[in-house]
């Protein structure tokens, strides 16, 4: 599902995705040479044919991803001779029964309602931080319901493409009424894109900071209520199809399941922790982030249920053991390294890190170069890199395609250390260069 600065205050990076790049300034202010400026930044905009494709062919391109999870002996459905419609009326009323469902269930009247950002108007935007509970209120029915035999789940695993399809209308709707709704709102709220900005780059990327309907946060509601617990509800109900037709789970998809919604519940449960992230504080939703949450995170992170739900694959003791030792080892990387580096950056006089070697920045902080961060400059990104390895390898190597959720996730996380490090450096200068000197590996000690 989501970073700033040198190891005392770097972010949780997430794999897909959620936990990114935090600012420790307020949105409308930056740091130049020193001195503190209250213009508003301009944003960087994508080249326009590269976001013109992604707008136009991602929802086709994921669609060929799962068709491509199927096994070769089987021809496909929609791109195949068969030639199965995308349109399909129950995979929109289920998508527009989802979206629904979880606005009712933002006002739930469980967990506790936080401040975030300095809103454009003066007071702290608040947050209902629920998630938890909505992600039990919508899985524990749905279990139940199939225990009853009155609902099966071959009815969202078998129109997976028109899902897609219908995720995508739907969040082409969204971000029209997110443009329109821009036009009649205060500047101040605005992200400027500056001389590159144009229709399509405030459409895809999104032209209000804050967006909201009555209560709801719309970033909080697409970012984690639609994303990841529609990636939960995919992967539970891949898992409850294999139960259908074998009557037991086959084990690779039984771990890859538990790997990711561990994964997911871990999100839920540290979900204030995406607040000051660059994602609430500065960007804008547009309909290229929107578009990801409906059908990126919940079908293609869940890729390898979904290839193992098509080419079902058997793994041995001996083989499940170390994928475990993978993935707890990642788990483990991930949480602690964001714990030192958390620890110390609330109180760095703390003499559980006494022990720990800095260097002093000329911003007034002090840098680790020890501990985890001695060990790599990202030690949570590689944290985050081992677990989407932990549930991949259950597919095995018959095909590449079950990898490229892992492919993706690495890329997407070398992308944001270099922008994280580039800003390190405009941030800390001769002491970020240093601590690269003395730490020269990214994201895998001795290789990268």
């Amino acid at each position: 599902m989501m970073e700033m600065t040198p190891p005392s205050d770097q972010v949780n990076g997430s794999v897909t995705h959620r936990r990114v790049e935090v600012k420790n300034e307020e949105p409308s202010q930056r740091v130049r040479n020193g001195s503190r400026s209250t213009e508003p930044e301009v944003h960087p905009v994508w080249n326009n044919i590269h976001l013109l494709v992604v707008c136009t062919l991602l929802s086709a391109l994921l669609i060929l991803f799962l068709e491509g999870c199927r096994p070769p002996s089987e021809s496909w459905t929609v791109f195949g001779p068969a030639r199965v419609p995308l349109w399909d009326w129950g995979a929109l009323q289920i998508v527009m029964a989802f979206t629904v469902l979880q606005g009712v269930l933002y006002y739930l009247p469980f967990g506790k309602v936080v401040e975030g950002k300095m809103g454009h108007d003066g007071t702290r935007i608040k947050y209902s931080i629920n998630g938890m509970y909505a992600l039990a209120v919508t899985a524990l029915p749905l279990l139940g319901l199939w225990c009853g035999g009155m609902f099966q789940a071959s009815m969202v695993s078998g129109r997976v493409p028109q899902l897609v399809f219908a995720g995508t209308l739907i969040s082409l709707v969204f971000a029209t009424y997110l443009y329109l709704s821009s036009l009649h709102t205060d500047p101040t709220r605005l992200v400027h894109y500056g001389e590159g900005g144009n229709f399509l780059q405030e459409f895809a990327l999104g032209r209000i900071t804050d967006p909201s309907v009555g209560r709801i946060d719309l970033k909080l509601f697409f970012m984690g209520r639609i994303g990841f617990i529609g990636w939960a509800l995919v992967d539970l109900c891949y898992l409850l199809t294999e139960i259908e037709r074998q009557g037991v789970p086959n084990l690779s998809l039984l771990l890859i399941v538990t790997f990711q919604l561990y994964y997911i519940l871990d999100f839920f449960i540290d979900e204030v922790s995406v607040l000051p992230t660059k994602e609430y504080t500065e960007d804008g939703i547009g309909f290229i982030m929107i578009l990801g949450e409906y059908i990126w995170i919940p079908f293609f992170t869940s890729g390898p249920v979904y290839f193992m739900l098509q080419r079902p694959a058997q793994l041995s003791l001996l083989t499940v053991i170390p994928i475990c030792c993978i993935y707890i080892f990642g788990l483990l990387v991930y949480h602690l390294s964001n714990m030192q580096k958390n620890g110390f950056r609330k109180n760095p006089n703390d003499p559980a890190f006494a022990h720990l070697e800095t260097i002093h920045s000329p911003t007034g902080r002090n840098l680790l170069v020890s501990g985890w961060f001695g060990w790599v400059r990202h030690p949570n990104y590689l944290g985050d890199i081992l677990m989407n390895l932990g549930w991949s390898l259950p597919c095995g190597f018959s095909s590449p395609l079950a990898y490229l959720p892992f492919l993706h996730c690495c890329n997407l996380l070398r992308r944001r250390a270099n922008d994280n490090e580039s800003a390190c450096l405009e941030r800390h200068g001769t002491a970020w260069q240093e601590y690269c000197q003395r730490v020269p590996n990214q994201l895998v000690p001795g290789v990268y």
